[in-house]
């Protein structure tokens, strides 16, 4: 469906204040449905109370969770404070999302094992570092070979989610698979670079005026190139992108599928177990909240569930009855 001039324009000035795609995506599709929700009216029309009455409308008819009610929330703020420069006051009084966040799926130690036999070569390597460094997918995807550290095995995550930059760590397992990938991310580098019209890694533009050779170097190139080259939509340059996020979440399911594991499966089911098993295998929580880039302990705490026993820990009197062993006989 075609923009509108007014989410055009929108559009345009999210892109050169440098939001990532996803953000626009995202924060385009709220202020659609916030100008639709208040009948088309032009947003600098809208008040607080229009606001807030979006909100809660959200809350009372479309069940969203708290996460997704703070996102229209800030899509919006960003578009009266920041596109139209208005201010926004007040806005306590709607109704805030009782919706509980789900429990995340986790797999065993042995269902990890069996998806990862699902998979070779590049994709397993993928999949490999999802589980053994508890990355996101898009900041697998956005890995530069230079933040890989070998003599420290350790993984740089720079710009995580929140802009925060952590360090993750890296299984010895995956080292020479890695130095693998680097060697095959230069080959492809040295094809493209001979082509008269490639322009090099994308970087953002404060490091592109910093370092000006910066993408030509081979650092900082993409860990996980695309299979081709593409032209930039941003720049209408010739540029190699990273390997595609939704892609990757395919091929996890598949290989979920192919295991035989019964679970829903995402590249995020990874990362919930990491945490999961890191605790199981006595990591403290902290460690782990660090490792996650949690900032809040309070979100890490989740995974404590599955180190208990059963429910809350709690015992089922009917563990003790004779009987129990033949109720199934």
């Amino acid at each position: 469906m075609a923009k509108s001039p007014f989410l055009k324009s929108v559009e345009e000035y999210m892109r050169v204040q440098r939001y990532s795609s996803r953000t626009i995506d995202s924060y385009l599709y709220w202020i659609k449905y916030f100008i639709v929700f208040n009948g088309k009216r032009h947003p600098s029309e809208l008040d607080d109370e229009d606001i807030k009455q979006f909100l809660t409308f959200l809350v009372t008819e479309r069940n969203v969770s708290a996460s997704t009610q703070a996102l229209a929330l800030n899509a919006i703020n960003f578009l009266k404070t920041k596109f139209l420069g208005q201010t926004v006051g007040d806005l306590s009084g709607y109704s805030p999302s009782q919706k509980q966040r789900k429990l995340p799926v986790v797999l065993t130690v042995d269902e990890v094992s069996r998806l990862l036999a699902q998979t070779d070569g590049l994709h397993q390597l993928m999949v490999a570092l999802l589980y053994g460094s508890g990355l996101r997918r898009i900041e697998l995807v956005r890995l530069r070979v230079k933040d890989v550290d070998f003599d420290y095995r350790q993984i740089r995550v720079i710009n995580g989610k929140g802009g925060k930059h952590r360090l993750v760590t890296l299984a010895d397992e995956l080292l020479e698979p890695l130095r693998e990938q680097v060697k095959m991310v230069g080959v492809d580098f040295s094809r493209d670079k001979r082509l008269e019209h490639y322009a090099g890694v994308w970087l953002p533009d404060a490091l592109a005026r910093k370092y000006p050779s910066a993408p030509f170097e081979l650092g900082w190139h993409y860990l996980f190139p695309a299979s081709r080259l593409s032209i930039d939509p941003e720049s209408g340059r010739l540029r190699r992108h990273h390997f595609d996020e939704s892609n990757l979440n395919k091929l996890v399911r598949k290989a979920a599928r192919d295991a035989g594991i019964r679970k829903a499966v995402s590249c995020h089911t990874l990362r919930h177990s990491f945490a999961t098993h890191l605790l199981q295998s006595g990591v403290d929580i902290r460690t782990v909240q660090q490792q996650l880039g949690h900032a809040d302990v309070k979100t890490t705490e989740i995974y404590t569930h599955v180190l208990k026993q059963g429910a809350q820990g709690v015992k089922s009197p009917l563990s003790g009855l004779l009987f129990a062993s033949n109720v199934q006989g």
